[in-house]
């Protein structure tokens, strides 16, 4: 593949606290990626905010100002994940639909391919900048603009299954499910209006555990464990 979007989730990046930032964990995160960057690939990068706040489980606060918290969580997430990607030895750009003073550049596409053309890895944080969006709706846009391949979907679980393996341990998980079926089941791999973007736009998804040993590599290589979303 020649350019990825690989999507994380806040929660994996915590490990076992579960908040906050596992530092053991980001770094094997970085070193998958940079085995990938060295073989030429270019890679984008999303990451959810949930290890630092899931605003629609409030009751008290706004829904527009719990998701702009929300949205700043991402901003913290890529500022902490990309230091260490340049720790192992990787350049990074982080882009915003907002304005974050020095902390970001402004997201454009032309911003985009420019970093990706220099060799960086290029995060896209603050989601759309839009309230009642979410990062994996982010995360299909901003595949969609960069002309990406695939979404890498790394995951707590390990692939879509018929309904959720933490309660159901007879649940069942697909090798492979077209989008029109995770839109009819609800199967939850992203929620539906990302589901709807990736169908509309045929943009095909690897869903994968992240703590399956070298499943980033493995994924971007198409030798996935997980379940692959296809589109055609």
């Amino acid at each position: 593949m020649k350019r990825v979007l690989l999507k994380l989730s806040g929660e994996a990046l915590a490990g076992e606290k579960k908040t906050g930032f596992d530092e053991a964990t980001v770094t094997e995160v970085a070193k998958q990626v940079k085995v990938l960057v060295d073989e030429g690939v270019e890679v984008g990068v999303v990451i959810g905010g949930g290890n630092f706040w899931r605003g629609r489980s409030s009751e008290t606060i706004d829904r527009t100002k719990a998701d702009q918290i929300g949205m700043l969580a991402t901003v913290m997430n890529c500022i902490y994940v990309s230091e260490i990607f340049r720790f192992v030895g990787m350049k990074t750009e982080i882009l915003t639909p907002f304005v974050c003073g020095a902390f970001t550049k402004l997201f454009s596409k032309d911003e985009a391919n420019e970093c990706f053309a220099q060799g960086k890895v290029v995060f896209f944080a603050g989601g759309t900048g839009h309230p009642y969006f979410s990062t994996d709706t982010t995360t299909v846009l901003r595949a969609i603009e960069i002309e990406a391949e695939t979404i890498l979907l790394a995951k707590a679980v390990d692939g879509v299954y018929d309904s959720d393996p933490k309660t159901n341990p007879q649940a069942k998980k697909y090798d492979s499910v077209h989008i029109q079926e995770v839109i009819d089941k609800k199967l939850a791999v992203v929620d539906l209006t990302a589901s709807i973007l990736c169908m509309e736009n045929k943009m095909p998804m690897l869903v994968f555990g992240l703590n399956t040993e070298n499943s980033i590599v493995k994924a971007a290589r198409g030798e996935i464990t997980g379940t692959r979303v296809v589109v055609d």
